[in-house]
């Protein structure tokens, strides 16, 4: 299974980054979005992230300048037909995804894998929208993908080895990223344990055991993270950690993971962290 054009649907913060890395590993990418003007956003997003790079000296101009050339983007899903893998790369909801999914079997070759950037859907169950469930797996990235080295590839009961060998082969050998083989549950390896632990700061900020700063500048300078869980929750989105934690409470049925209530009063009042302008903190 050779991969030498990639699609990726959705343009977002993740998407985008996606299409990035992709692009500036010298892949052809076909970018998809829904409308003309989520197309000039998600053109906007990537040009500015690399223009940045070129700026701070991380990206030679060559590269950024044969990345824009690789890329194509459009608004038809029948333009991506000629892809090897499609990443799906949109919101963290199931129906949307299903329709997507829906929509690329009709579209690709037999051969065509296809993959999900899903944080907490079970893959199964997005597979089995599709004729072709064994052609289906996880490929989960971190944000911003550009940075993170990291990417979980997640097999279902259905997933041919094939693929999940060629999944891996092509994150490693061609986006040059660091692969760890996850379970098809919610959560997967990293926010499995991640959003719990952003979850029990949430509950001790809401308990008053202490400030959001206090909670962070502890975990910072006692634990060596990079960054404390609050300032991680506003980062990532609260309606992301507070969707992520009900489908571990919904998979595991453990008390201990069901989302803590200043989360949900947070999400409902519209404050979901940096993306929004306030959540812990204000930006």
């Amino acid at each position: 299974m050779t991969i030498g054009t990639v699609g990726v649907v959705g343009a977002g913060a993740m998407g985008s980054g996606i299409i990035e890395v992709a692009a500036r590993n010298g892949l052809e990418v076909v970018a998809r979005e829904i409308s003309p003007e989520a197309v000039e956003a998600g053109t906007t997003r990537v040009v500015a992230s690399m223009d940045k790079a070129v700026s701070r000296g991380k990206l030679d101009g060559s590269v950024r300048d044969s990345a824009l050339a690789n890329l194509t983007w459009t608004t038809d899903f029948a333009d991506l037909a000629s892809c090897d893998l499609v990443i799906e790369a949109v919101i963290e909801n199931l129906d949307l995804k299903l329709e997507i999914f829906r929509a690329l079997d009709s579209v690709l070759g037999a051969d065509a894998i296809m993959a999900t950037n899903t944080s907490s859907i079970p893959i199964i169950d997005i597979a089995m929208a599709t004729s072709r469930p064994e052609m289906v797996c996880g490929m989960h990235f971190f944000n911003p993908a550009t940075v993170m080295k990291l990417v979980e590839v997640i097999a279902t009961q259905r997933t041919d080895p094939e693929v999940t060998a060629a999944v891996t082969e092509f994150a490693t050998d061609v986006l040059a990223k660091h692969v760890v083989a996850a379970p098809d549950r919610a959560g997967f390896v990293v926010n499995a344990l991640l959003v719990p632990y952003i979850c029990q700061a949430i509950a001790m900020f809401e308990a008053g055991h202490a400030s959001a700063e206090d909670i962070d500048e502890a975990m910072k300078l006692g634990c060596g993270h990079p960054m404390g869980p609050l300032a991680l929750a506003d980062m990532i989105g609260l309606d992301v950690c507070l969707f992520t934690e009900e489908s571990l409470h919904t998979e595991y049925q453990e008390r201990f993971l069901s989302p803590p209530p200043l989360l949900r009063r947070m999400v409902s009042a519209g404050m979901l962290g940096r993306k929004s302008g306030q959540g812990f903190y204000s930006y």
